[in-house]
C-alpha cells in the first residue's frame, strides 16, 4: 500500500482497495456501524412469522357459551320467583294495576250506602222453604215472627221451613192468613233473631231510593236496587180458583222476580216499608213472569197491622166501606156502588146505591177495584173524605170505615 501502511487484521476494507481503479482516492473514508435501538419510544410488537404454529381459540368459545347459559339459567329463575311472589303476569317486569297497598279482607262500609244498608237488613231476610216452590220472608220479633205473603204459603201443610243469610236453617208453622190481602205470617222455631226495623209508608215518596231483598228464582240472599215509582198503584190479581187480592202497591223499578215475595222493600235508612208481592210482564204464565221494571210491594203500614192482628187472635179485621161496587165493564169515570148496606159506613155517611164514588182521600178513582183495594189500605176506624156523583149533582161526605164482622 501507499506510504507503506497496511490493513489492520479483520479490516472491513479490502486488501487491496488501494489498488481498486475504481475509488476515488479523493473522497473521505469512514465506517458506517448499524444505529443503536432508541430508547423511551414505542416498541412494535414482532412481525409474526407465518410458518410458526397457531394458537386454538376452542377454549375461549366453550367458556363464553357456558358463562352465557348459566347467566340466563339464573334470570330465568329469578323472573319467576318475582313474577308469583310480586303477582306478576305475562313475563318478567310486567306489573297490572298501581303498586299500593293491598285491601282488607273487610272493609268498613258507610252505614247509609247500599252495602252498609244491607249489611244491617240482610239478617233479617229469610228464605221461605214450601212444598215445590221457594218465596221469601223477614222477622219482625226476636221470638220468631215473620211475614211472607200468603200466596207464598198456600198449600204449605206442615212442611215449611225457613233458611237464613248466614245458612242456618229452621222448620217453621203457619199462624195465620189475610187472603184477600196477600199477608201470612208465619212462626219460626228459633229465639233471639234479629227483627228488621220498620219504617213508615205513608211519608215515602216517589223517587226515594229503595231496596229489594229476597230470594228470586231460588237464587238466595238476592238485593236489587231502585226507586219508588208511583204510589197507591191499584191492582186486581189472584190464581185461578182462588181468592180475588186487591193491592194500593207501592210500585218500583228495583228488579223482582218469582222468589221474591214476601221479602222486604227497604228504604235508605234500612227501614222496610212494603211487603214485596206482585210484578208485571208483557204476556205469558204467571209462572213465566219475569222482571220489566214493573214491581209492586203492600204498603208496610197495611202488612204490620194485619200481622198484628194474626198474631193476637189468629185472624186479620178486612177493612169496608159497607156497599158493593161495580167492578169491570163501568162506562162511568169512578166506582159505582150497587148496593149500600143500610145499617154501614156509607149508609151512614148518606151515600145511596147508584152514586159514583169518584175520590177517596183526594185520590182519583177509576173504578170499583180501586175502591176496594184503597179500602183495604186503610184500619177500621179511619175516618175518609170521599167525592161523588148523584145524577148530575156532586158532593162529599165523611166515611169512618169499619170492620168486617164476617
Amino acid at each position: 500500500m501507499p506510504g507503506g501502511h497496511q490493513p489492520p487484521p479483520g479490516s472491513p476494507w479490502w486488501t487491496d482497495a488501494l489498488n481498486d481503479p475504481w475509488r476515488d482516492p479523493h473522497a473521505p473514508s469512514a465506517v458506517v456501524l448499524p444505529a443503536p435501538a432508541p430508547t423511551g419510544g414505542p416498541v412494535l410488537d414482532p412481525v409474526p412469522d407465518p410458518d410458526a404454529p397457531r394458537r386454538s381459540y376452542t377454549p375461549v368459545l366453550l367458556i363464553c357459551l357456558l358463562t352465557a347459559l348459566l347467566a340466563g339459567g339464573i334470570g330465568g329463575t329469578l323472573g319467576f320467583v318475582f313474577a308469583v311472589r310480586g303477582g306478576y303476569v305475562g313475563g318478567p317486569g310486567t306489573q297490572l294495576g298501581a303498586a299500593g297497598q293491598q285491601t282488607p279482607a273487610t272493609v268498613s262500609r258507610d252505614p247509609e250506602s247500599f252495602a252498609g244498608i244491607t249489611q244491617k237488613v240482610q239478617p233479617s231476610v229469610v228464605t221461605v222453604h214450601v212444598t215445590g216452590a221457594i218465596g221469601s220472608g223477614f222477622v219482625v220479633s226476636a221470638d220468631g215472627y215473620v211475614i211472607t205473603n200468603d200466596h207464598v204459603v198456600d198449600g204449605a201443610g206442615d212442611t215449611m221451613s225457613v233458611s237464613f243469610s248466614d245458612g242456618s236453617t229452621a222448620p217453621a208453622t203457619l199462624v195465620g192468613r189475610a187472603q184477600e190481602s196477600d199477608i201470612a205470617v208465619i212462626k219460626v222455631a228459633k229465639s233471639n233473631l234479629p227483627a228488621i226495623e220498620f219504617g213508615d209508608s205513608d211519608a215515602i215518596a216517589v223517587g226515594d231510593p229503595v231496596l229489594a231483598f229476597g230470594s228470586p228464582l231460588a237464587l238466595e240472599n238476592t238485593v236489587t236496587a231502585g226507586i219508588v215509582s208511583a204510589l197507591d198503584r191499584t191492582i186486581e190479581a189472584g190464581e185461578s180458583g182462588g181468592a180475588t187480592r186487591y193491592y194500593a202497591a207501592i210500585q218500583t223499578d228495583a228488579a223482582v222476580n218469582q222468589g221474591n215475595s214476601g221479602g222486604p222493600l227497604v228504604n235508605a235508612a234500612g227501614q222496610v216499608i212494603g211487603v214485596n208481592s206482585v210484578i208485571r210482564s208483557v204476556g205469558g204464565a204467571d209462572t213465566e213472569a219475569g222482571n220489566i221494571g214493573l214491581a209492586f210491594a203492600i204498603p208496610i203500614n197495611q202488612a204490620k197491622r194485619i200481622a198484628q192482628d194474626i198474631i193476637d187472635t189468629g185472624k186479620a179485621r178486612r177493612t169496608v166501606i159497607g156497599a158493593e161496587v161495580t167492578t169491570g165493564g163501568s162506562s162511568a169515570s169512578g166506582a159505582r156502588l150497587r148496593s149500600v148496606e143500610p145499617a154501614g159506613p156509607a149508609a151512614a155517611a148518606g151515600l145511596k146505591a147508584g152514586d159514583v164514588l169518584t175520590k177517596i182521600d183526594g185520590h182519583p178513582l177509576q173504578d170499583g177495584t180501586d175502591l176496594i183495594a184503597l179500602v183495604r189500605k186503610y184500619a177500621p176506624g179511619a175516618v175518609v173524605a170521599v167525592e161523588y156523583k148523584r145524577g148530575t149533582k156532586t158532593a162529599s161526605a165523611s166515611v169512618t170505615l169499619a170492620a168486617d164482622t164476617n
